[in-house]
């Protein structure tokens, strides 16, 4: 999915991702199912991150600080690309130092000495789940007009950013798992406070409880950005309602889109939990990557970018249908009924 989103961008500088390369290289519903399984996935990602940030920051009144944060957090994004990206350095900082702190506590500690790897279980379904954590790199395709140099920038950024992040969920989860135990972590709603005071350091457990949240924020933040300019780029095509596409004069943000976002997604925060959020999202987005998958092997090239295009389209069908049934149908349900509404509308015109 990396190495396919990489060659697109590189083809297609523009903010949209997915729902640009879609209709360049399928046509215009192709696009469509892919910007809306994007824009209404990555909604429900940032429902689940608002009341992560909750539960760390305030558990007993998650969804009150969760409406917060996405309110702070869009004000932001609505100041521009420079800002949002200032927010995000300061924001990632924050993040390794606690990930750090809670590794370095949990790895020095008694091990429960469970696998990192146990026997058992649907590994499909959990992969299914666990895409969820790895799907940010597709914001950073969406954000190709504001970036330098886009068609060098952007296939640079995605593989990097991957990997950095690959080697410090492992770090975490090997952390997580060792100290909590399976059902231990799996019954935590702030893990990473959990690690350090079961480490023997109840005392570090606010700080790394507030900065965990904190570092959250910082998902959220570049969340809302890549959802914001997705229905930007869709509502420039009519695929979403026009007034979607009005840029600020002098902060150059879709405002009216990121504000429209930020109302869904307090929506989503007063009604969903996080689990649900989260399966949802896994549908949505596998299909959004299914589409980007296919948009690549049409672009051509050597055997093995077009090997790994294909097993990338058959790797997010299988993980997709492998979800939990209630996710499935209610992922596909909200995908037809954009599908039906884009028909419906075409017709008519």
């Amino acid at each position: 999915n990396a190495t396919s989103s990489a060659r697109l961008a590189a083809r297609y500088p523009e903010s949209g991702g997915t729902y640009v390369y879609g209709r360049e290289r399928l046509g215009p519903f192709a696009g469509f199912l892919a910007g809306w399984g994007f824009v209404v996935g990555k909604t429900a990602s940032c429902a689940a991150m608002a009341l992560t940030i909750g539960f760390y920051l305030w558990p007993g009144n998650a969804r009150l600080v969760a409406i917060l944060s996405v309110v702070l957090l869009t004000a932001v994004n609505l100041r521009g690309i420079t800002k949002t990206a200032f927010a995000t350095k300061l924001l990632v900082l924050i993040t390794l130092a606690v990930l750090l702190t809670a590794v370095v506590l949990g790895l020095s500690s008694p091990s429960t000495g469970e696998s990192l790897l146990p026997i058992g279980g649907s590994p499909l379904a959990a992969a299914g789940l666990l895409f969820f954590a790895f799907a940010g790199y597709a914001r950073i395709a969406t954000l190709g007009e504001e970036v330098v140099a886009p068609e060098r920038t952007i296939p640079r950024a995605v593989p990097i950013a991957l990997g950095i992040v690959f080697v410090i969920y492992l770090l975490v989860a090997w952390t997580c798992i060792s100290v909590l135990g399976i059902d231990g972590l799996a019954k935590s709603t702030a893990p990473l406070a959990d690690v350090v005071t079961a480490a023997g350091m109840p005392g570090l457990s606010t700080v790394v409880r507030v900065g965990a949240g904190v570092a959250v924020c910082g998902v959220l933040l570049s969340l809302v950005a890549g959802v914001g300019r997705t229905a930007l780029a869709m509502a420039r095509q009519s695929d979403l309602p026009r007034v979607l596409a009005n840029v600020h004069a002098s902060w150059r943000t879709p405002w009216i889109a990121e504000l429209a976002v930020a109302a869904v997604v307090i929506a989503v925060v007063s009604l969903a939990d996080v689990r649900h959020a989260i399966g949802f999202s896994s549908l949505t987005v596998l299909t959004y990557y299914a589409i980007t998958n296919l948009s690549a092997w049409t672009l051509g090239g050597s055997r093995i970018a077009r090997t790994v295009a294909g097993v990338g389209l058959v790797g997010c069908l299988l993980l997709a249908f492998t979800l939990p049934p209630a996710t499935v149908l209610a992922g596909v349900g909200v995908l037809a009924l954009g599908a039906l509404v884009y028909v419906a509308k075409h017709r008519s015109a």
